[in-house]
């Protein structure tokens, strides 16, 4: 029995209905958008704003240290020559000896100088190493005889910087599995033992950065006999470089530069000046006691 027309035709029309449809895509069937826009992941940072703002506190404090060092032998150095031109630099009728006198004192004082800030450091480093050593040797000695009390007392020490007791004692634990005397130092003490003090290295670097800054104006003054120009190189090499030196140490440090540099410059001009003066009135009074003999 045959399909009746109306009923083919019903069908037909279903059909071309359910290929329509599936051939658009469904009312549902949305693109899903995030809702804000994203960008790839990268293991660069992208931007400035990305990268990690420096810590100027730690930036390289052996640097600072040198450029310090290299402005105590600059300022040191000039106001030595500045003394010794003062009291017989000006002498006329001696201009040549005047002269090598100068030189000469500028060469004693970069070397006594150099001796002097490489044995204060040996010293003073040493010293330290030598109480964070003795430190460490009590430290041990109290793990030894009391562990438990040691955990504790370093759980202790991460509670007061504001851990729960539970974490605190977590981490006490797995920090002294590792190297329990490592942990006790770095966390209790201050102590970091990957890096101890280095006396003889901490020697070296004064020595070399007192040599450094006093060769400066050591240098401007050896090969000038005329004394009016011998003080005027002085004195304008060692401006030169106290503001090099000011503006170096601020850079390193976040602050300003040209405030830096200047207050680095008037005390240089303050110490040099003070000598000079000093050295000068000196030998007014001595030539008037001569005069009056």
């Amino acid at each position: 029995m045959g399909v009746p027309i109306a009923d083919q035709a019903t069908e037909l029309s279903a059909s071309r209905r359910i290929t329509y449809l599936q051939g658009r895509p469904s009312d549902f069937d949305v693109e899903e958008k995030p809702m804000f826009p994203t960008k790839p992941a990268t293991n660069e940072l992208n931007s400035e704003s990305d990268k990690p703002s420096p810590h100027y506190s730690h930036r390289a404090p052996w640097l600072r240290a040198l450029v310090l060092g290299a402005n105590d032998g600059l300022v040191s150095i000039a106001s030595l020559m500045l003394g010794v031109d003062a009291a017989v630099g000006s002498n006329l009728s001696l201009p040549d000896a005047a002269h090598k006198a100068t030189v000469v004192s500028g060469i004693a004082g970069l070397i006594a100088g150099a001796c002097s800030m490489a044995i204060g450091e040996f010293v003073s480093v040493f010293s330290q190493r030598d109480s964070e050593l003795a430190d460490l040797k009590i430290e041990r000695k109290e793990h030894l005889r009391n562990p438990e009390g040691e955990l504790e007392e370093l759980t202790q020490i991460y509670v007061n910087r504001g851990l729960s007791y539970y974490l605190a004692k977590q981490v006490a634990e797995e920090f002294s599995r590792v190297d329990a005397i490592k942990a006790h130092a770095r966390d209790e003490l201050g102590i970091d033992l990957d890096d101890l003090s280095n006396p003889t290295q901490a020697a070296f670097a004064s020595a070399i950065a007192f040599a450094s800054g006093g060769a400066v104006p050591l240098l401007a003054g050896a090969f000038i006999s005329d004394y009016n120009y011998r003080l005027a190189s002085i004195v304008t090499s060692a401006s030169l470089a106290l503001l090099c030196f000011g503006a170096i140490g601020a850079r390193l440090g976040g602050a300003n530069m040209c405030k830096a540099a200047f207050r680095v410059l008037s005390g240089g001009w303050l110490a040099m000046l003070i000598t000079y003066g000093i050295l000068r009135i000196i030998k007014l009074v001595h030539e008037h006691g001569e005069h009056h003999r």
